[in-house]
């Protein structure tokens, strides 16, 4: 599959490429519109806030799927706890699951550089979110990261880990690193593993987006038991990368 859209005419890549030019309008749009209208909603409840919001994520997912044909299926939505939050650890691979995962797990919150929020529209969005906002060069960012995780999943919002750190392109693998079990042994949550090939459709840097079904694999939830950390990283490794392949 990969081999025959890298041999795609350069007409059907130009067709590609209108889709996805007219994709990123749409989204575009809808993102200035729901983020000024939504700083009415800065007095009222984090949920009204949040729903409103993360309506662009649905508006996004639907708009890939009509304008570019990337659809997606999930497997294993029982897995997901019900009751109370947990750790997601999520493979990363392209800008597709930043908010697609919005709209296939409960409320959440994200691990960002604090830059980010400065960016117009966008990033007052994602400021009303309560996101996990690093500031630059912060010479103690992992114990602000964790801090700040332990409040985020006590206030109930599943905490969204990408253990990698960086989007890595479809059939590659970077370092796996521990902070998001460490979050949930000191929490005493479970680890939710995730893994799901996007980058296969969705490139990380690229412009096009090629038609296909992103498959998404959600794990059973791990526990992670006082000094662990280390284990349940390399054991969610292991079940995501087997996923992958």
């Amino acid at each position: 599959m990969t081999e025959t859209l890298e041999k795609a005419s350069f007409f059907y890549k130009i067709f590609l490429s209108l889709r996805a030019l007219i994709f990123y309008f749409l989204i575009g749009f809808f993102a200035i519109t729901i983020t000024c209208t939504s700083l009415v909603l800065v007095p009222f409840p984090f949920i009204v806030r949040y729903r409103y919001i993360t309506a662009w994520s649905h508006i996004a997912t639907w708009a890939v799927k009509i304008l570019c044909g990337v659809r997606y299926t999930v497997h294993g939505l029982e897995n997901i706890p019900k009751n109370s939050a947990c750790v997601v650890l999520c493979k990363h691979q392209s800008s597709w699951e930043t908010f697609a995962l919005q709209v296939i797990l409960p409320p959440q919150c994200w691990i960002l550089k604090k830059k980010f929020l400065y960016v117009p529209f966008f990033g007052w969005g994602l400021a009303m979110l309560r996101p996990i906002a690093i500031p630059h060069k912060h010479p103690k960012s992992f114990n602000f990261v964790i801090s700040k995780g332990i409040k985020r999943i006590q206030q109930g919002l599943f905490l969204i880990v990408f253990p990698e750190g960086t989007r890595t392109p479809y059939g590659q693998k970077g370092k796996y690193a521990r902070s998001g079990a460490l979050i949930a042994e000191k929490v005493g949550c479970d680890v939710l593993p995730v893994a799901h090939n996007a980058g296969k459709y969705w490139r990380r840097h690229g412009f096009i987006k090629y038609p296909g079904t992103i498959e998404v694999y959600i794990g059973k939830p791990i526990p992670v038991p006082p000094h662990s950390a280390d284990k349940v990283i390399q054991q969610v490794e292991a079940w995501i990368e087997d996923h992958v392949r």
